[in-house]
């Protein structure tokens, strides 16, 4: 499958789109435009992530800049054992009872290098910051040379 998007990347490269069509070239941009677009066709896809993760102890909440994740522990965890990896579209935890994982897909994309997580009572609560929207501007230096 990543052949094929590699593929596709080159093509695009060599195209001579018309303005306003270079966006095609961003893969954040494609991913973001793929995503909103199953989305909207199945929305009811979309909230069923949601009410699994509900169904299985997990509660999602989310604010402007970050995503905060809650996952009920049993109480015969081991503290040693437990492990959290995180991608930027899922969690995986690792180390729980009878050496068993949980995976959890996450309902928006975050910055995985950038996680806090702690367990309180039992309950392991994870905040996320989210990945910023494609599209934001960035300010860059200016060099001025001499010249005519």
């Amino acid at each position: 499958m990543e052949k094929k998007w590699d593929e596709l990347e080159r093509w695009l490269d060599g195209q001579r789109l018309p303005k306003g069509f270079d966006v095609m070239k961003e893969p954040d941009w494609v991913e973001q435009f793929v995503r909103k677009m199953m989305t909207k066709s199945l929305p009811a896809a979309a909230n069923s992530i949601l009410d699994q993760a509900e169904e299985e102890g997990i509660s999602f909440f989310e604010t402007h800049h970050f995503l905060l994740v809650k996952f009920h522990l049993p109480r015969e965890v081991n503290r040693e054992e437990l492990r959290l990896l995180v991608r930027d579209d899922r969690l995986r935890i690792e180390g729980l009872p009878n050496n068993q994982k949980e995976t959890i897909k996450l309902p928006k994309l975050v910055q995985p290098k950038i996680c806090r997580a702690v367990v309180k009572n039992f309950v392991l609560q994870v905040k996320l910051r989210k990945r910023p929207r494609a599209g934001a501007y960035y300010e860059a230096d200016i060099r001025w040379l001499k010249g005519r």
